[in-house]
């Protein structure tokens, strides 16, 4: 199939050269007009100079693939389709955009008769070897349209429509809820079996634990690899970002009364990495200083 591929960070580069791998032909273009060529020559993609270029470089019915960031770039991307595109063509949003904004971008398009498929997409740095995990919200026909290139990027079993327009995204943004409850469920665990009593190879328990244990996962498995590559995580600093799908779970939970304390608490200490002298932590020192002596450092 032909398709345009709109940003080329990390997971957009990857994606074309696992289209170019199977045959695919895709026109590219990003911000980075070296990323664009660098791109383009790895991979034998056509290099588009804009928008309007890449669009008139594709057949009707045309599909373009965005993968930028998500709030204004990825606004400013689908208003400027709209203005480009036209009746019967399709956009398939592949980045962390916000379900609520999916639908209202959705109706933009569908005024014009241009389709939008959201595409939640996972498997990061990973994807262009291993397939990405594709969660599609959007129409069945639409769906249908793009099914070949769902198939090359994924992994066997990889892609599924998993309802209407706005529930890849919502999907997806659940999933990444749990990604950071797991997360924060393997650092406790060990950073336990590293305080323990015994002398543990953490590595090897990873290992371990990644054959016919309950709690065996990939991230398991990137666990062992990281403890492997640096065992006191030495350089590592302690302040953990957050890109925003956490706090929307979590928001999410909270206007339709779901108790998802695991996932808050676990969006809640990447907040708390992020405070090494926290205002609140120097008042309760003070406190317990106040009533009980006990000092302060």
């Amino acid at each position: 199939m032909k398709l345009g591929l709109v940003g080329l960070g990390k997971m957009g580069a990857n994606m074309v050269k696992r289209l170019r791998r199977d045959h695919h032909e895709v026109v590219v273009w990003d911000l980075d007009a070296g990323q664009v060529a660098t791109v383009a020559g790895e991979t034998g993609a056509h290099a588009a100079a804009d928008l309007d270029d890449l669009c008139s470089r594709l057949q009707g019915p045309r599909i373009v693939w965005v993968m930028v960031p998500a709030g204004e770039p990825t606004r400013i991307t689908l208003e400027k389709l709209g203005e480009i595109l036209q009746e019967g063509d399709l956009v398939v949003d592949g980045g962390n955009s916000r379900y609520k904004d999916t639908l209202l971008r959705a109706g933009m398009l569908e005024r014009k008769g241009i389709h939008l498929l959201d595409a939640g997409t996972s498997g990061g740095i990973w994807g262009l070897e291993e397939g990405y995990c594709l969660m599609v919200g959007g129409a069945k026909k639409a769906f249908q349209q793009v099914e070949p290139i769902f198939r090359t990027l994924a992994p066997p079993a990889g892609y599924a429509r998993v309802g209407p327009v706005g529930a890849g995204h919502y999907t997806k943004m659940i999933h990444n809820g749990i990604e950071y409850a797991m997360m924060q469920g393997y650092a406790e665990g060990f950073e336990l079996l590293k305080e323990g009593p015994f002398p543990l190879d953490l590595p090897g328990v990873a290992r371990l634990w990644g054959h016919g244990s309950v709690i065996r996962s990939w991230l398991l498995d990137l666990v062992a690899s990281a403890l492997e590559k640096n065992p006191e995580l030495a350089g590592v600093e302690a302040w953990v970002a957050d890109s925003g799908e956490g706090r929307w779970t979590v928001e999410e939970a909270i206007e339709r009364s779901v108790a998802a304390p695991a996932i808050t608490q676990a969006l809640f200490a990447r907040f708390a990495s992020r405070r090494h002298d926290a205002f609140s932590l120097r008042l309760v020192a003070a406190l317990r200083d106040e009533f009980g002596g006990h000092g302060t450092r």
